[in-house]
């Protein structure tokens, strides 16, 4: 495995700028009646990947992988001219090879098939499709050019951080990931200050980095910026809602000296001064002080800190039973009210965004939150247009699901 990140891959080749995103989404924006669905759709197609990997028994690097190499293959195709339900489950398939935990092909379309019509009403999967999924990998490892190295912002939190002292060391995803703490990070020149010491953070304060990691991979953070980065927003981010205590703030206990006769041997004055050094406190730590001296550009951090706090702000919106965590980290970071949109002439509330001619069953009962089955309308509607319009041009279907049905006719 790769340990030096500015020699990867993933440095070279899979660090895109804004303007290679919006030209990845351009084909949809042809297709969708608002642009603001492609953001949802993001987060939706991320939440469907973590609920596969939960039913696959999947570890969160994993997880995560899967969401990268989903991002990195729609970077070079459209929604509207594939099925994305398809392209998860053969990015989870691969991701599992990718991050040496591999599962039998059966298991992932049994497991998927479950999963999307029971959960999304979506049939993408029948009783006998290993070769529909065999052959949608065989074209997502040539779209990712064959690079399946991914870097994930998890190390370096767990490389720049630890948890405090005499603090419940008990976390499941931590104890997961803890074998990885350190692999690769003595290779080659370190990217923060000077590598000596760690941040001590509560369980509760790492858990939340961590988890704020985790709703990095809803938006396209993972597209644009190292992972380093990410994991130092994640920590900044953290400090707005686990405050640190700034050490001149904390109060140094008033340790007696030992008393010291003028005859006392000077053979003994260094021992008593080891032992005085010993019984002082340990000095706290400057949390400030500690992002300050890394080596990192403080105003991008800031910057990945918003487009943070926006996706928390956008998912706010969306409305799903698997993700309150989101909403409270939105609303603890936003500091915003309930997504509630201006009320129209009916007194009843609209979401601002979903169009006048949206039937009722395309969102929740009461109309205030972007959902999973409206979404799910969203991209079957997409698909039935741009479908229909490739094969009044061309007379035939588009290449990619044409291909796909052979394969599944030959199997």
């Amino acid at each position: 495995m790769a340990t030096d990140f500015w020699a990867s891959s993933h440095f070279k080749r899979w660090i895109v700028d804004r303007a290679t995103l919006n030209q990845a989404r351009s084909e949809d924006l042809l297709y969708v009646d608002d642009p603001e669905y492609l953001e949802y759709l993001g987060i939706f197609f991320a939440n469907v990947i973590t609920k596969l990997g939960k039913k696959l028994q999947f570890r969160q690097r994993t997880i995560a992988t899967a969401t990268v190499f989903f991002r990195r293959f729609y970077l070079k195709n459209s929604y509207c001219e594939t099925d994305p339900f398809i392209v998860i489950a053969a990015c989870c398939y691969l991701a599992a090879k990718a991050e040496e935990s591999p599962v039998h092909i059966k298991v992932v379309v049994s497991e998927s098939r479950t999963l999307f019509s029971h959960t999304y009403g979506v049939k993408t999967f029948s009783s006998s499709d290993n070769s529909k999924l065999a052959e949608m990998e065989f074209y997502l490892v040539d779209d990712l050019e064959c690079d399946l190295i991914v870097f994930h912002p998890y190390r370096t939190l767990l490389a720049l951080c630890k948890k405090a002292p005499g603090e419940d060391n008990s976390s499941e995803e931590g104890e997961a990931e803890d074998e990885e703490v350190g692999v690769g990070i003595d290779d080659g020149p370190r990217y923060w200050g000077t590598g000596q010491g760690r941040l001590e953070l509560t369980p509760a304060a790492l858990q939340t980095a961590w988890s704020i990691i985790n709703d990095t991979y809803r938006s396209n953070l993972c597209l644009l910026y190292p992972p380093h980065l990410i994991a130092v927003a994640a920590i900044y981010l953290t400090f707005i809602l686990h405050p640190p205590i700034q050490p001149e703030h904390i109060e140094q206990p008033n340790i007696p000296q030992p008393r010291r006769s003028s005859r006392q041997a000077s053979h003994g004055t260094a021992a008593a001064q080891a032992q005085a050094q010993s019984s002082q406190p340990k000095k706290p730590q400057d949390p400030i002080s500690f992002l300050a001296d890394l080596n990192l550009s403080l105003p991008l951090i800031a910057t990945i800190s918003q487009e943070i706090i926006s996706l928390y702000t956008l998912w706010d919106n969306y409305k799903e039973d698997t993700s309150p965590d989101a909403t409270k980290l939105a609303r603890e970071l936003t500091n915003s009210p309930s997504p509630t949109k201006a009320s129209g002439s009916g007194g009843r509330a609209s979401t601002g965004t979903t169009p006048a001619a949206a039937s009722d069953d395309m969102t929740d009962a009461e109309g205030n939150f972007i959902t999973p089955s409206f979404l799910t309308s969203v991209l079957i509607k997409m698909r039935e247009v741009r479908f229909l319009e490739h094969a009044r041009a061309t007379g035939r279907p588009i290449a990619i699901n044409k291909r796909l049905e052979r394969a599944q006719a030959v199997g």
